[in-house]
């Protein structure tokens, strides 16, 4: 079987979920190589990935509203 092969169109389209790790072993290694491959795509992965960071590092510092973790976990619990 052929190993997959992107594009930057669909490299693109994909860089989220590549991010987020919710891509197939695959596609992630697909997003990969093609990040090697192509220095204007891997310069948009380094933005975006910098941007997933910042953002991170802000929500780290964001207190959760007092018994919110409690209602979640009662929700769970509910849940069937």
């Amino acid at each position: 079987m052929k190993p997959l092969s992107f594009d930057c169109r669909e490299t693109f389209r994909r860089l989220d979920d590549y991010l987020d790790r919710e891509l197939t072993p695959e596609e992630a290694q697909a997003v990969a190589g093609h990040l090697e491959r192509c220095a204007k795509c891997a310069e948009e992965f380094d933005v975006e990935e910098d941007l997933l960071e910042m953002l991170k590092d802000k929500l780290r510092h964001i207190a959760a509203p007092a018994g919110l973790m409690d209602r979640i976990r009662r929700q769970l619990e509910a849940e069937p």
